[in-house]
């Protein structure tokens, strides 16, 4: 059997490392979902939803710094998986995090003809083709996605630095923007503070208005567990991974929070949400925006939103094309995953896989891929829960607690941190799987997950033998690059 282990450059700065995990987390979701996100639960119950996700993201993140600290390998969460529960388990966690990666690549390049839509509608309307579930689709929409989508694929071939030189400038520049947007709300005379009464959605419960959000917080936090995927590309101590996660998802939480509150201080967010309605607007937060910057402000939030479609297109092919690697050097994909480019030493076979299967989605309109997205959130909190629970049985609460398949270090407060995250991963699936949950998945979601297991069953079915057949101690240096799990 073959065990060569192809090994990746270490070239990534930590700034760099902080830009791609807090760019890939806001990406175009705080500039284009805030009005659909306060439709939900109110504008304060938003905030706190998002605020209480970004506390249960940090407590997770607990486990990913011990796990990147001890295991500094690209794959993340399927590395993870395997460590803690073995080779089944960890096709299972990649399985559904290659999914996550690709849908989100693909919402990225959507998102950036929504823009277009909405900045020069006449144009792109020009050669309207069909209509998906509502939602035109048209060749000029199809040619921006599609553009983006081939454009970001080379950056990424050309080098992990380039990809993370790129991702820090375009991330400050999306602070930038929600600077300014902030201080333009602050000093017009439109917007006030007063404007988010009523806080809470009065169609429900407090308490389901919070949930209602915080049960999306795998899918609006999902970018941090992008540091995991280029540890083995990091120029600086492992260590230093878990500082990097707390401190993108903080600027993370704050930059949602930010948006939700000058959205919804534009005009009473009841009034905006009509008007959307009545106006059939296909972007309300610009819509809020516009209302009291005019069209400074709609190049502010055009050039801001931009930026994070751009950072989210680079942190996710970053960590689609370095999970597939991964998975590919474990031998579960086929060989040609494992390749390297000549000149580039980046995982290049990936990087044009996840574009292929990218360039199909502008094809079925935007509200189409939103199904599919949807459904990726459960394979975010699958992973997490790998995560975690391999975290958990790292930890001893006591001497007395045998070692059992580790070496264990006792623990105990780093041991309840990853209960804790077990947990929580745990009630994300319970709030999205289960019918009667108010943050529960629609039927075509259902059906696209569907869909999924059963294609992954296929496909570990045709590749099982040779995965299973690699000895232990091969695969555990083909994954982790040591021979004993310790």
């Amino acid at each position: 059997m073959d065990t060569e282990r192809k090994k990746l450059e270490k070239s990534l700065k930590p700034h760099w490392v902080w830009a791609i995990a807090f760019g890939s987390a806001i990406g175009w979701g705080a500039f284009v979902l805030p009005t659909d996100w306060i439709s939900q639960a109110g504008p304060v119950g938003v905030v706190i939803g998002i605020l209480l996700g970004a506390a249960l993201m940090m407590i997770i993140g607990v486990s990913y710094g011990f796990l990147i600290e001890k295991f500094p390998v690209t794959g993340g969460e399927f590395a993870y998986a395997y460590i803690g529960f073995g080779r089944i388990f960890a096709f299972i966690a990649g399985w559904f995090l290659t999914l996550g990666y690709t849908c989100i690549v693909a919402l990225n390049a959507s998102a950036l003809a929504l823009l277009a839509k909405f900045l020069f509608p006449d144009f792109v309307r020009t050669g309207n083709l069909y209509t998906v579930a509502g939602y035109e689709v048209s060749i000029i929409q199809i040619a921006i996605a599609s553009i983006a989508l081939i454009l970001f694929a080379f950056l990424n071939i050309r080098g992990a630095s380039f990809s993370g030189q790129t991702q820090f400038v375009f991330s400050i520049i999306l602070i930038i923007g929600i600077v300014l947007l902030a201080v333009g709300a602050i000093f017009s005379e439109g917007p006030s503070i007063s404007n988010v009464q009523p806080m809470f959605s009065p169609d429900q419960s407090v308490i389901a208005s919070i949930l209602t959000i915080l049960a999306i917080a795998p899918f609006a936090y999902v970018g941090f567990d992008n540091i995991p995927q280029a540890a083995e590309e990091f120029q600086f101590e492992a260590k230093k991974a878990f500082g990097l996660i707390i401190w993108s998802l903080v600027a993370a939480g704050l930059a949602y929070s930010a948006m939700i509150i000058i959205t919804a201080s534009s005009m009473p967010w009841q009034s905006l949400l009509v008007q959307i309605q009545e106006t059939g607007s296909v972007w309300g937060t610009g819509d809020a925006i516009e209302s009291y910057m005019g069209r400074i402000g709609v190049f502010v939030i055009a050039a801001a939103v931009t930026m994070g479609i751009f950072t989210g297109l680079n942190g996710f092919y970053l960590s689609a094309s370095r999970l597939t690697f991964a998975m590919g050097r474990a031998r579960i994909l086929p060989e040609i995953f494992r390749k390297l480019h000549p000149e580039h030493h980046t995982p290049y076979v990936g990087i044009l896989f996840t574009m292929a299967l990218c360039l199909i989605a502008p094809w079925f309109g935007r509200e189409a891929l939103l199904w599919v997205v949807d459904m990726s959130s459960t394979g975010v909190a699958i992973a997490y829960f790998f995560c975690t629970a391999t975290a958990y049985k790292f930890f001893r609460w006591s001497r007395n607690q045998p070692d059992g398949d580790f070496h264990k270090a006792v623990a105990p407060g780093r041991k309840l941190l990853s209960l804790i995250g077990m947990i929580s991963a745990i009630g994300f699936l319970v709030l999205l799987l289960l019918p009667w949950s108010p943050a529960s998945l629609g039927k075509e979601s259902y059906i696209a997950l569907g869909i999924w297991i059963v294609i992954g069953i296929v496909f570990y079915l045709l590749n099982a033998k040779r995965y299973n057949q690699i000895s232990r101690k091969d695969m555990n240096y083909l994954i982790l690059e040591k021979e004993e799990i310790q």
